[in-house]
This record gives structure tokens, sequence and C-alpha cells, in this order.
């Protein structure tokens, strides 16, 4: 059974990021703006009212790079052609276009067969030898999908002037808004796919080519019915490794202005059997502060219950949400009633307590 036609097991998480002053993703100068040097910040709108956010794309963007600096990642090479620019479309080699998807329209690289035997012959570097083949198109949907991070809290950007004036003649002046408030973001990642690239006409799916079975099968993946599978404790590792880092995220633009900790002050965990993600509706907007809404919470535990293959971890930053400290520490059980087994302290201690779960997860799908 190929990844397609299976019920896919995913990672389900939520993160609250404390954003008291920042400018973390700018939209650029407003349409119709009064000054040509102003910047304002990317929003939406919701009934009338303005929440900041910070789109997906820069949130991936600061996950991607994190994994490269703290777990080791050998991140896909980028190439431009014109107007479009692309990763190697390897994730037999780079765990990123394993976890983060890609599309590419290229020329294929065909292992080079020794006649005889019928094997891929291999270089000096113990490396497949490749020549070119046919046109051919790969994509690949992320397994790693991510909301964009936006305000819990409806805002009015503060206007902030200044002035260039360290040159002679007149100043030049310029103006950039922020905010404060705290930037709500659900992702989820797919252990199905994780790890495993398939070979099919269906739009999506047509992750890898023939002659990348081929060459996915030297790296070690196991191929059966156009899938190449990379063994478990790969699969296994970048499951880990994608996680393991959230306590550490850092990025955003205006940090010489304002400098933003983006590293999550509330993390919930859990891995769920089934696509759907739990947590998009338990974090409201209370008197202008972010809460997490406990009814709500317990209520979708107790519905999925049964569907969950994890305990559910909470992790808080002591400082963030003290009001409701306690109120979420009771939330601990060892899931003899309605509710799942729940675990809450520490931050990086339940980040890294959910990890030492996920080998087992992943060996399950």
């Amino acid at each position: 059974m190929n990844t397609q036609t299976r019920v896919h097991t995913t990672v389900n998480g939520l993160v609250l990021i404390d954003a008291p002053h920042s400018a973390l993703n700018m939209l650029g100068q407003a349409e119709g703006a009064a000054a040509e040097n102003q910047v304002v910040v990317k929003a939406i709108q919701r009934a009338g009212q303005v929440y900041p956010y910070v789109s997906a794309q820069a949130w991936r963007y600061w996950w991607r790079n994190l994994l490269a600096a703290e777990s080791g990642w050998k991140l896909s090479p980028i190439e431009r052609e014109k107007k479009i620019a692309f990763t190697q479309a390897q994730p037999w080699l780079y765990p990123d276009d394993d976890v983060f998807g890609y599309m590419r329209a290229q020329v294929e690289m065909v292992p080079v067969v020794d006649k005889n035997t019928g094997e891929p012959q291999i270089d000096e570097q113990g490396q497949p030898k490749l020549k070119k083949g046919k046109n051919i198109t790969l994509t690949r949907v992320s397994p790693l999908k991510c909301s964009p991070l936006v305000s819990v809290m409806a805002q009015r950007p503060t206007r902030d002037f200044g002035v260039m004036s360290r040159h002679e003649g007149d100043p030049v002046p310029y103006e950039h808004q922020f905010y404060s408030t705290v930037l709500k973001g659900i992702f989820s990642l797919d252990l199905t796919t994780l790890g495993r690239f398939e070979n099919s006409a269906k739009t999506g799916f047509q992750n890898i080519s023939e002659a990348g079975l081929k060459l996915a099968q030297v790296t070690g993946a196991v191929v059966n019915d156009n899938v190449a599978e990379m063994p478990l404790n790969v699969r296994q590792e970048r499951a880990m490794d994608t996680i393991a880092v959230l306590p550490y995220l850092n990025g955003g633009a205006n940090q010489t202005l304002h400098l933003t900790d983006v590293a999550p002050k509330l993390v919930i965990l859990t891995v769920l059997r089934g696509g759907n993600h739990l947590f998009m509706n338990i974090i409201q907007d209370e008197r202008a502060q972010a809460k997490v809404d406990i009814k709500a919470f317990k209520e979708v535990l107790s519905v999925f219950k049964d569907r969950l293959l994890a305990p559910v971890f909470i992790g808080r930053r002591e400082g963030f949400l003290n009001e409701q400290a306690d109120e979420l520490t009771s939330l601990a059980n060892d899931g003899s009633g309605n509710l799942p087994v729940i675990h809450v302290g520490e931050l990086n201690a339940m980040v890294e307590q959910f990890c030492q779960r996920l080998p087992d997860a992943v060996s399950q799908v």
C-alpha cells in the first residue's frame, strides 16, 4: 500500500511566541502611503480588526536554517535559472528536501549502469556516476505543514519615526510599524510520508523519477512498488531533529531595532492517527491577553483520545502565561479518565521527552 491510500500519522504541534515590541515580517511600503520611506507590517483583517502575522514561508525559513545550525543538516543546494530557483530535489541525500518538499523541472540525471551486472557504477567518492537523461518535473508536498504565525489579539500597529542625520544636508526621515502581541502558529509533520518518496503520475506524488529510485536504493533505501523508503533509523532521526530544534527557533526582521526572541514560550505536542489538527481553536483572546481555552482543549482531547499515538506534552516557559500556570499544571494525568496521558513541564524538557517518543511512532507507519 502506498502513502496515498494510508491513514496518515501526524505530529500535531502548537506554538505561542511572545512578541512584545516586534516587527518580524514586513510588507514594504503601503499603497497610498503619505511618505515614501514608510514600511508597514504584514497583517490580515477579520471582522474589521487588524491582526499582524509572520508568513509561513518566513517561519519555515527560520526552521530550515536552524536545522542546519543545530542538527548539522546538509541543506540541498539551490540553483537559479532566470526567474525561478529550486533545490536539488534529492530527498534521499538532503533531509530538507525530504521534510520541506520541492518542485523542480529538470533534465533528469540517470545513473551510468554497468553493462554486465546492470548495477550503477560508483565513482571514487562512493557516489553513483551520472549522465543526462530526459526532461522531468518532480514535486513533493511538504510533510511539514505550517500556518502563518498570527497575532492572537487585534492590533493597531505603532508608527515609529526616525531620521538619518549623520550626513551633511537635510536629515532623511523614515517610518516603520511595530506591534505588541502573542503570535500563534500550528504545524503538522506527516510521519507517513517522511522518508518515503513515490514515483507516481498523480500530481504532487511524482517525488522521484525511475532513475531516482535507483539512486535512493544505492544510499540504503528500500524500493517497492515504485516507492523508495529510507531506513527506519534515518526516518526516525529526521523526525526527531525537526521537532527537537523548536526551543531554539530564531530569526525575523528588524532584530537590530526590536530584538524579539521568537523561540516559543508555549509548545503543545502529540501524535495523531489522521490528518486533522486538534489545536486550531484552543487559544483565545481574553481581554487583550492570550489564553489557553481549557474547556475547548479538554473537549478535543477527549473526542480524539482513541486516535492519539503518544501522550500530550505541554511545555511552558516560566514568566509566560503565569496566570494560567496552575490551571495548565492541573491537566497532567495518567490517562485513566476521559483524557489521554498529559505531561506538563518546562518547555525544553517537554520537547525532549516528546522526541523520545517519536522513534516508536515512526516505526508504526
